[in-house]
């Protein structure tokens, strides 16, 4: 069967299962955009190729198959650079096809020509160009399972236009059954005997291929083994935050006491985790050179196991396939007081501390968590704003949280778009602040155009707070560049035939929430943050005061 590359192209995403794509047109691809025009499969349309990368990354969160993105050469192509970033730091399988030059004019800097393997060679698990047609099947099959294997990640194929819309009589791409790996009952006795000769042993829970059976298999494993878990930056809701041995998440602000917890404990299980830097407060609570605790790493990827911390037993698995034996293994131990210390320190940070202001973030945080749906999804990029949702929301169902550990602003209204997109009948809630939200805010006409309906609250605090807490504690006063003028955002959404209102106390947001809800479509709330709510645990005036003395 003679196919041009566009329509071969278009085939083998068919087979191998994709249901949506996001893009940003461009001539470069034409041959794609015709292959897609009658394939069944939906196109996103965006309106800069970042916020096409991102949603496509949450879609991959999301379904753990890869995102599809396709984005035009050159100035496309660096636009969706961002999303690349947060699938490769997330571990998150992503395909992101880009237009390229006809390859017959390679090397003579023809109208936006990029060598893509030196521009994203360090940002993607693998980059290549498909010169021939016919070897489309190839590349595209090699492209799925590269983003699927070991660690998940994103990978980029670069498209000549020539390429794709010449013509060639190639077959389809064949599917590959892959087995899941089971672990050796000599292996689950080693895990089994190394945990019970510990006195202080956390489990820490985080990385990709996590699913709802993991979650339950996680619980199970924990609760008869009464060990206390701790969950990776942005992966609460791989646990339910309810079980009495959830200890609390590995974040940027991360709980006093579930710190001191991680650097006293004697043995670690870490369970699909990289235990990277956000997690161990920048390696200081676990010393990479002498960790002084047992450690048992699984990992599905083998590279990562000894990447910074050497385990003592490393595991090449998927954290769900462990899990799914170690779930009914006999108990060895008695942690009961340990693991029951660790769920009260997590339900005495929950206490709200008390910000300034007629508007308080926990307060709106609190009233979400209690109100939301069980399976209502929460996003958010990056910024200070974050730290009262990771601190005070609970999460109750996997699959409930996308937020970038890569720490991208701009991350949350895209994959809250995509989120709205593959769950229409669920609520989905963007947390954004003022700076973050602008940077994707230009999305909200792809919400519209493909009926997405997420309910966006923007902390407006007026400045980007992040940066500016870091500027107080080390140029107290001296503010430069993180000031901001924004405009009506409650206007916006209605510019965008959204619904949108100001709230200025807390005891006004229920009302609010519940209006935008009821409108159905994609609803702005803008919450009017005082200027010295700086973090969950200081004001500005604080830190300044602190750094000033020092």
């Amino acid at each position: 069967m003679i196919r041009h590359g566009g329509k071969i192209l278009s085939d083998q995403l068919l087979k191998l299962g994709v249901r949506r794509v996001f893009s940003v047109p461009g001539e470069s691809f034409l041959a794609a955009l015709d292959g897609l025009y009658d394939s069944g499969i939906p196109n996103i349309v965006c309106r800069q190729e970042g916020g096409a990368a991102m949603m496509a990354e949450a879609y991959g969160k999301m379904t753990g198959k890869p995102g599809v993105c396709f984005v035009t050469r050159g100035p496309g192509a660096a636009n969706a650079s961002a999303g690349i970033h947060i699938a490769m730091q997330d571990s998150t399988p992503m395909v992101l096809f880009v237009g390229q030059i006809d390859n017959r004019h390679t090397d003579r800097e023809t109208f936006q020509e990029v060598d893509y393997k030196a521009m994203f060679g360090g940002l993607a698990k693998w980059v290549a160009q498909v010169n021939d047609t016919d070897r489309l099947p190839e590349y595209i099959g090699r492209a799925f399972a590269v983003a699927m294997s070991g660690r998940p990640g994103p990978v980029v194929l670069a498209l000549p236009e020539n390429m794709l819309s010449a013509a060639a009589d190639v077959p389809d791409l064949r599917l590959t059954k892959r087995l899941k790996t089971v672990l050796s009952a000599d292996t689950l006795q080693a895990i089994m005997h190394a945990l019970a000769e510990s006195e202080r042993p956390l489990i820490v829970a985080g990385g990709p291929h996590w699913n709802a059976e993991a979650r339950t298999d996680l619980q199970a494993f924990a609760e008869r083994q009464q060990v206390p878990v701790a969950l990776g930056f942005r992966r609460q809701d791989y646990m339910d935050n309810h079980h009495a041995n959830y200890a609390g998440d590995l974040n940027v602000g991360i709980n006093p006491r579930l710190a001191a917890r991680v650097r006293d404990a004697d043995f670690l299980l870490l369970l699909g985790t990289r235990l990277g830097d956000i997690e161990t407060q920048g390696y200081t609570l676990i010393d990479p050179a002498d960790p002084q605790k047992t450690i048992i790493h699984i990992h599905a990827d083998a590279d990562e196991i000894g990447r910074v911390y050497t385990p003592d037993i490393g595991i090449s698995a998927t954290a769900p396939a462990a899990l799914r034996q170690l779930a009914n293994a006999s108990p060895a131990g008695d942690w009961f007081t340990w693991t029951a210390a660790a769920r009260n320190d997590y339900e005495a940070w929950l206490a709200p501390q008390e910000s300034p202001g007629a508007l308080k973030q926990e307060d709106v945080i609190k009233w979400l968590s209690d109100n939301l749906p069980d399976d209502a999804v929460l996003t958010n990029g990056a910024g200070n704003y974050a730290a009262w949702l990771h601190r005070y929301f609970v999460y109750k169902q996997h699959g409930t949280q996308l937020a970038p550990t890569s720490g991208s602003m701009g991350y949350g209204f895209p994959a809250a778009i995509s989120a709205s997109l593959e769950y229409p009948d669920r609520t989905v809630v963007c947390l954004a602040g003022d700076g973050c939200f602008q940077m994707t805010c230009n999305e909200m006409s792809t919400a519209v155009q493909h009926g997405a309906k997420p309910i966006v609250i923007v902390m407006n605090n007026g400045r980007y707070g992040t940066i500016r807490m870091h500027q107080e504690k080390h140029y107290p006063g001296r503010v430069s560049g993180t000031a901001l003028t924004n405009p009506d955002f409650a206007a916006l959404a209605r510019a965008y035939g959204g619904h949108g209102e100001v709230v200025e106390t807390s005891a006004d947001f229920p009302a609010a929430f519940k209006r935008a809800k009821a409108a159905g479509t994609i609803a702005i709330i803008e919450c009017k943050v005082d200027e010295e709510a700086l973090s969950t645990g200081a004001t500005l005036s604080a830190v300044r005061a602190a750094a000033m003395k020092s």
